[in-house]
């Protein structure tokens, strides 16, 4: 069996001076060549810090352990320019928001071919043009040649997302994480950004983390989709029987409060209360002061493992003690 592109192991996050809690406890994911994964939760939950630190992308002063390996390379311990390498020529981001990602003083012209002009030969840079332009027509902007031209502030969010995807692809990686990248855009836009990535993943046979709050979107990209609060997955399976059968509280949460054209209900339910501070760390289970299943004593004091079920996984007691019971 071949090598997961993406593999994190335990991976620990903290940084000590301004939370009481990890930003990520213990996170366990693969992606392997060919396959999207889901990365979905509320804001907070540590979906982005995820894919970040897959890039070697960790905020300042943090406390990184456990393991992250990326197409063989150990990103916590390679060296600035390996990790450089790594992100031209392996794995690249879609950030989630064009305008942040990309520099407003220069060309997108300028912008795609940055690596090959920062060495300086030409026949790589005439090369990187002639790739611009062909990614800039595959992902669907009419006008490739003018566009190379002109600056970030002519474009709009959905064409901008669309220079953003030519950027990450670029390199021909093997891996694409995409950070909430249709977030900002009308609903026709997103739909025409998600066709475009899940079609040159395909073409590509790229693996792809797809982290996003759409949770019919993830259904409908993903092949596996794992579920995050408080910085830990708490519950993981393929897509179908995450959709059709959620066994953690909070994925039934998410679920019963996401509008769905497929889903006849009067109402939509919410999740009680707010997602857990940073400077809050309780003592047991990070999603039991909003849980209706909440069991006083057990779920409180006691901090649940991720526990598989055959090919899925979930990080709730009530369950275990169901298993242990039957």
């Amino acid at each position: 069996m071949s090598q997961p592109l993406l593999q994190l192991s335990d991976l620990w996050l903290r940084l000590p001076s301004v939370a009481a809690r990890p930003i990520l406890a213990g996170v366990d994911l693969e992606v392997s060549a060919g396959e999207v994964v889901g990365l979905v939760g509320e804001s907070g939950s540590g979906k982005s810090v995820t894919a970040r630190t897959a890039l070697g992308l960790v905020p300042r002063g943090a406390q990184v352990e456990g393991s992250v390996v990326v197409d063989g390379v150990d990103v916590l311990s390679a060296p600035a320019d390996r990790l450089r390498r790594l992100r031209s020529e392996t794995a690249s981001m879609v950030f989630q928001d064009p305008r942040a990602g990309i520099n407003p003083m220069r060309r997108i012209g300028d912008h795609l071919t940055e690596a090959a002009r920062f060495a300086k030969r030409g026949d790589d840079v005439k090369a990187a043009r002639k790739r611009a332009l062909e990614l800039l027509e595959e992902v669907g902007l009419p006008h490739p040649e003018r566009h190379l031209k002109q600056f970030p502030h002519e474009l709009s969010g959905g064409m901008l997302q669309r220079v953003m995807i030519a950027g990450a692809l670029m390199g021909s990686p093997k891996l694409l994480l995409c950070d909430e990248p249709t977030t900002a855009l009308d609903v026709t836009t997103q739909k025409e950004i998600v066709s475009i990535l899940a079609r040159l993943q395909q073409d590509e046979g790229m693996g792809m983390l797809f982290i996003t709050h759409d949770l019919d979107l993830a259904a409908s990209v993903c092949d596996r989709v794992h579920v995050m609060y408080a910085g830990q997955v708490v519950e993981h399976a393929s897509a179908k029987e995450l959709f059709a059968s959620p066994q953690h509280p909070y994925t039934a949460g998410l679920l019963a409060s996401t509008p769905s054209l497929d889903v006849v209900q009067e109402r939509l339910r919410p999740i009680k209360g707010t997602p857990l501070s940073l400077l809050t760390d309780p003592p047991g289970c990070a999603f039991a002061e909003r849980c209706d299943l909440v069991v006083e004593g057990s779920c409180t004091t006691q901090r649940p493992a991720l526990v598989a079920h055959g090919d899925r996984a979930d990080r709730c007691l009530l369950n275990q003690q169901t298993e242990v019971a039957s």
